[in-house]
């Protein structure tokens, strides 16, 4: 959220070992800038009957006045999940660092239909028509998954209503759920309650059972509190996620001063439990992201926020460079172990792409099994990142561009397979199809690449994946970047910029002058 001028990152955390564990705090930060971070002191610990076992997820709310309030789920002496509030000790305090439960704690319990065991996560709250406050809470009952809707006039005595917002069948628990308008035909955010009538709205879940958030747009009638998605869910590829990597248990919020929806998500492990213990720390934050609707009102884009730019330092370019078949070039003068890359690639003609009827393939396995090497006629082609000279490490981030019936459809893949030499490692390679104008003549990629993590941007943001990989060779100074084509037909790259990253400055509390 953001106050008086400063943003802040509240997070889950055991702070006795990098691994989950019964006694989980809210951790906090703060930042001017979203990229640089100062460290404060635990902001929830457990220390009521309420929140005894744990203190984990939840939200923040900016209430009228402009004053913060956090719901967040407790796991009580009984090990039930119930939904508590805290508000802060001093508001003039721009970075917060104290803050008060309520007394009257818990002020929401499951209700009937829900799992005592599976109601957790509450949303940030969005105020309707008749001035009450309304909240999510994911569940479970059996295998169905649910978002529980909540009704408030204070925002500390809560109803329930018997109707859930939203069900899946066959899911599991609905965890982190997420809901919020978007304006139809700008880039700018609007604030969680904006009534204008030129927005849609998102729903976002994570299902537990599958690691991954899904969203979905639809119509929102305030009066009847109801939501109805352009799609349901289907467990299938054709579902739009955020990230089609590891990504998980995000949430956005809404930037005031910039008028804009910003994204942020976890992104976990590849190694193993004991890695975590013995490296002592597990699970990052991915760049935080700017978020909207895409002028096709169909799904979201998303961009890493303009702030990460301040870190950018020495830029090479190259423009007008044709990659033959089975041709690379070396990105050379830019750290590649921390670097950002945006590609712009000129396509042949679409005419020329081979044949591919998507409806029941899963992407994701397709990726697997057409590696970055493979011989296609469009593609593969694009970016080899961390890569050892001889590339017998590397991790590609690539597209494949097929003809479909009556359309053209693009394949994003990050294939993992050659990540590491270790081998006890989640390498699994990521992949999604998306459509492509006929007319298009270009297609973009953009990596944000840092050691162990790749954040990559597809056709402007379109389409996300996030890996993380472990690089036993291509580890600092002998990291190394290359573009590719593997395809039979030539692309060109129209215009390719990269630039070695700086640090992010990292601080703790002492650090501030709190004069």
């Amino acid at each position: 959220m953001y106050y008086k001028g400063v943003y802040h990152l509240f997070y889950q955390h055991n702070p006795y070992a990098a691994t989950f564990g019964d006694r989980i705090v809210w951790a906090h930060s703060v930042s001017y800038d979203l990229i640089n971070w100062i460290h404060l002191n635990d902001a929830l610990e457990p220390s009521q009957p309420s929140d005894i076992n744990s203190c984990w997820s939840g939200s923040a709310t900016i209430l009228p006045g402009g004053s913060p309030a956090i719901l967040y789920t407790g796991i009580a002496h009984n090990k039930h999940q119930v939904q508590n509030l805290a508000t802060p000790k001093n508001l003039s305090d721009p970075f917060l660092i104290e803050w008060i439960k309520h007394p009257r704690n818990p002020v929401m319990t499951s209700p009937g239909g829900v799992e005592a065991d599976n109601f957790r996560d509450p949303s940030t709250g969005w105020l309707g028509r008749d001035g009450k406050w309304r909240v999510i809470v994911g569940a479970q009952n059996g295998d169905q998954g649910k978002a529980i809707l909540s009704q408030s006039d204070d925002f500390v005595n809560w109803t329930v209503d018997p109707n859930p917002f939203y069900v899946s069948d066959d899911t599991g628990v609905v965890e982190c759920p997420d809901f919020f308008p978007v304006s139809v035909g700008g880039t700018n955010g609007v604030d969680t309650s904006s009534r204008n009538p030129n927005v849609r709205h998102v729903l976002k879940i994570g299902y537990l059972t599958r690691s991954h958030d899904y969203y979905f747009v639809g119509k929102y009638d305030s009066d009847e509190d109801s939501f109805v998605p352009d799609a349901k869910f289907t467990g299938t590829s054709l579902d739009l996620r955020y990230d089609y990597g590891k990504f998980y248990a995000s949430k956005t919020f809404f930037d005031y001063p910039k008028k804009r929806r910003i994204l942020w998500g976890w992104v976990n492990e590849s190694d193993s439990e004991q890695d975590d213990i013995e490296k002592g720390w597990a699970g990052l934050q991915a760049i935080p992201r700017q978020v909207w609707l895409d002028k096709n009102g169909k799904r979201l884009v998303q961009w890493p926020i303009e702030e990460v730019e301040k870190l950018r330092d020495k830029q090479v370019s190259i423009t007008g460079e044709e990659l033959v078949s089975k041709s690379s070039v070396q990105v050379s003068g830019v750290t590649a172990s921390q670097a950002d890359v945006e590609v712009l690639f000129e396509l042949p003609d679409l005419e020329s792409a081979e044949w591919i009827d998507p409806l029941g393939i899963d992407p994701q396995l397709v990726c697997s099994e057409e590696y970055a090497s493979e011989r296609g006629i469009i593609g593969p082609f694009g970016l080899s990142v961390l890569a050892s000279e001889d590339k017998t490490e590397q991790t590609a981030v690539f597209f494949r561009i097929y003809k479909a019936p009556n359309r053209y459809i693009g394949l994003m893949c990050s294939d993992q397979s050659r990540s590491s030499l270790r081998k006890d490692l989640d390498k699994t390679s990521y992949g999604t199809f998306f459509d492509i104008d006929p007319e298009q003549k270009t297609i973009s990629l953009r990596c944000l690449i840092d050691h162990s993590i790749i954040e990559s941007f597809g056709e402007e943001g379109r389409v996300c994946m996030t890996s993380r990989v472990y690089p036993s060779l291509a580890v600092g100074q002998n990291a190394h970047l290359y573009v590719f084509n593997n395809g039979t037909r030539s692309v060109a790259i129209s215009k390719l910029n990269a630039w070695s990253m700086k640090k992010a400055e990292i601080g703790h509390q002492e650090t501030i002058n709190c004069s």
